[in-house]
């Protein structure tokens, strides 16, 4: 996280209702399918609101997933800007190595803004289909899968153009996207440490895998929602924010269940109902809304990510008010104290049966039906009992990755890698344990049967990139294999 504290506020001072903050997290605590992990909302260009639901907290970096697009797109902004790339160029000439091969005439004539803005002309996601056609170079199968109508006519979410965009501005840059954006955009706007996975090539992805606290994501928007402008200095091009987050491509039509899915698409950015935004998978958001002068950044796991938009929109939204508000000390007091205790439930579990202790300890456990669905190289679950309370060891591809658990509550550690553990016996037969990876949005849930001597791993979120579980974190705190 920053060591420069972004400006606060009390709610009221900035004409925000704390009851309606309340009532966002009554529901989103509520909701069955909602998992959330961090909120921030700024109003007027002030913090008036924070909390991280324990065991996450402000200081760990979480995986952005897609929401890194947003971060890629502002890279290319800067590089445009500093006349290293031009948006109506056409994507072949940054690749002049692939221009033999590159012949269908839509390929051709797809253009910089065609990849920035999700309109390459392909119809559907590409990534397996590059990566099948090239494995060691993405940019080279993207553009030998022809696009099925001429680009710029058509949105289609999809990968790989992204991580076109990011590489054309490593190559004219020099430099990775990290490196570039550091004293660009990172250090002015104060945002500490970042981390972002890079592919087989080193290269970072740039459509995802960036790891960054959720300050940055608030820092984000509220340098947009300042149209480029941060403590009176311009960070972004003028113009740049005008140009990115209008819309650039029609995405209408995708059901009726989504519209903020539909609203239009900009360079990297998502149009919405209310306002703009960048968005990661399973709830990583960087809500951006003009009309009320505020941002709301948050981290989560859920599926349901037009239902928790929808909870913004009903709870949020009628809170930000015209004028600040009087008489509202013992309010925004109740706000800040509830934020300060925000805590995900941990897993329900007993302590270990006595009865039955001795034989749970030393114990290894096979895939029930022989194999791990949710992680077939899971091979092997060992519990086992030492002077410093029960351990669990998940053997994946020869790898153990050992645990603690058993404890009342949460048990937080950074060795082997940043988890969160809780659970225990259910009953003498059954042991369930959940591990949290704190530094993404997943969650694991493995449960061994004694009787059959099998266990079986359930993901609450799945995974996009498939890694190891040593791997789930920050790259910069991956332990080498």
């Amino acid at each position: 996280m920053s060591a420069h504290p972004l400006p606060t506020a009390t709610p009221a001072a900035q004409g925000v209702d704390s009851a309606g903050v309340h009532a966002f997290l009554d529901v989103l605590e509520a909701a069955p399918d909602i998992e959330p992990h961090s909120v921030m909302i700024l109003r007027h260009g002030r913090l008036v609101a924070s909390g991280w639901w324990a065991p996450y907290t402000s200081q760990r970096p979480h995986l952005l997933y897609s929401l890194s697009k947003s971060f890629t797109a502002t890279a290319a902004g800067f590089a445009a800007a500093e006349g290293l790339l031009r948006f109506d160029d056409p994507v072949i000439s940054y690749f002049p190595e692939f221009e033999a091969d590159i012949t269908d005439p839509r390929s051709r004539s797809m253009l910089v803004r065609h990849v920035a803005s999700m309109s390459s002309g392909h119809e559907a996601e590409t990534l397996d289909r590059a990566h099948a056609t090239d494995r060691a170079e993405l940019v080279r199968g993207f553009l030998l899968v022809p696009p099925d109508r001429e680009p710029g006519t058509v949105f289609a979410y999809n990968q790989p153009t992204t991580y076109t965009l990011a590489e054309i501005v490593r190559r004219v840059t020099g430099q990775s996207l990290t490196e570039y954006l550091r004293p660009r955009l990172f250090d002015p706007l104060g945002i500490g440490e970042v981390a972002w996975q890079r592919d087989r090539a080193g290269r970072e992805l740039g459509f995802s895998g960036l790891h960054a606290c959720t300050d940055a994501i608030a820092r984000l928007g509220q340098l947009y929602l300042n149209d480029g402008m941060w403590e009176g200095e311009r960070l972004l091009p003028e113009g740049w924010v005008a140009e990115a987050t209008r819309r650039h491509i029609d995405n209408s039509g995708r059901g009726s269940a989504i519209p903020d899915w539909q609203q239009g698409y900009g360079l990297q950015f998502w149009m919405a109902r209310h306002g703009y935004r960048g968005d990661g998978a399973y709830g990583q958001f960087c809500l951006v809304l003009p009309e009320q002068d505020a941002v709301i950044a948050t981290t989560a796991a859920t599926e349901q990510m037009q239902r928790m938009l929808d909870l913004v929109w009903e709870h949020l939204l009628p809170a930000f008010g015209p004028e600040p508000l009087h008489g509202r000390d013992d309010q925004d007091a109740a706000l800040r104290q509830r934020l300060a205790r925000l805590a995900l439930p941990p897993a329900a579990g007993k302590p270990a049966p006595p009865e039955r202790a001795g034989e749970w300890s030393g114990t290894a456990f096979s895939p029930y039906g022989g194999e791990c669905a949710a992680l077939p190289k899971l091979t092997s679950v060992a519990v086992d009992a030492g002077p410093h309370g029960w351990s669990l060891a998940l053997t994946e591809d020869g790898h153990p990755l050992e645990l603690r658990f058993g404890e009342a509550g949460w048990i937080v550690s950074d060795e082997p890698l940043p988890t969160a553990v809780s659970g225990g016996w259910t009953d003498t037969d059954t042991l369930a344990v959940d591990v949290v990876f704190l530094e993404t949005p997943h969650r694991l849930t493995v449960t061994c049967s004694l009787p059959e001597r099998t266990f079986t791993a359930r993901w609450h979120t799945t995974p996009l990139q498939r890694v190891p579980l040593r791997a789930m974190c920050a790259p910069r705190s991956s332990p080498s294999a």
